[in-house]
C-alpha cells in the first residue's frame, strides 16, 4: 500500500506509534486522576458548613458564587480553551461544524474524568452534560450561554441536594 509521502518503515512503524500514542494517553489519564484526587479541595475550610444551614444569605451567596463562578466560569473557560486548541493545532479537521462536535466530544471525556472525584457512577453523566455545554458553546460562538447553563445546573444541583435532608424530616416514607 503506498501512502503518497510515506516510505515503506513509516508504514511499518505506524502501529507502533499508535499503541504508544495510546499508552501515554492512558498513563497521562491515569496521571490526571492521581492528581485530582490527591488535590481535592477541603471544603469544611472554604466553607462554613453550619452557616449555610443557618443564614439563608450565605447559603444563597454560596451556592451562587459556586455555581456561577467556581464551577460554570471556570470550567467553561477550560472548554473554550480546549476546543480552541484543538482548532489552533489542527484547523483541516477541527474548525468544520462536525469536527468541533467531535472535538467537544473530546473536551466531554475529559471533562467527565475530571470529575472522577465524584466517584465513577458521575463520570458518564458529567461527560453528557460537558458535550451538552459544548454543543451550546460551539452552536452560539459564545461562552457565555454555556457559562449561564453550566451555572444554573449547578446551582439547581446544589439547592436540591440541601433540600434532601429536609425533604427526609417530612417524607419518612423516603428513607
Amino acid at each position: 500500500m503506498n501512502v503518497p509521502g510515506s516510505t515503506d518503515q513509516e508504514l511499518k512503524d505506524a502501529p507502533v506509534k499508535r499503541l504508544r500514542w495510546w499508552f501515554h494517553l492512558l498513563v497521562s489519564l491515569e496521571s490526571l486522576q492521581r492528581f485530582v484526587l490527591a488535590n481535592r479541595p477541603d471544603v469544611q475550610a472554604l466553607v462554613d458548613i453550619s452557616a449555610l444551614r443557618q443564614d439563608p444569605l450565605y447559603f444563597w451567596l454560596t451556592v451562587t458564587l459556586v455555581s456561577f463562578v467556581v464551577a460554570g466560569l471556570r470550567e467553561e473557560l477550560w472548554r473554550s480553551g480546549f476546543l480552541a486548541g484543538m482548532r489552533g493545532l489542527w484547523p483541516q479537521r477541527f474548525d468544520p461544524l462536525q469536527g468541533q462536535l467531535a472535538a467537544v466530544a473530546m473536551g466531554a471525556v475529559v471533562f467527565g474524568l475530571g470529575h472522577l472525584a465524584q466517584g465513577p457512577i458521575a463520570v458518564l453523566p458529567t461527560a453528557l452534560l460537558g458535550f451538552g455545554l459544548g454543543a451550546i458553546m460551539v452552536l452560539h460562538r459564545s461562552i457565555w450561554p454555556a457559562v449561564l447553563a453550566h451555572g444554573l445546573f449547578d446551582a439547581t444541583t446544589f439547592v436540591a441536594l440541601a433540600l434532601l435532608p429536609w425533604l427526609a424530616d417530612r417524607m419518612p416514607q423516603l428513607r
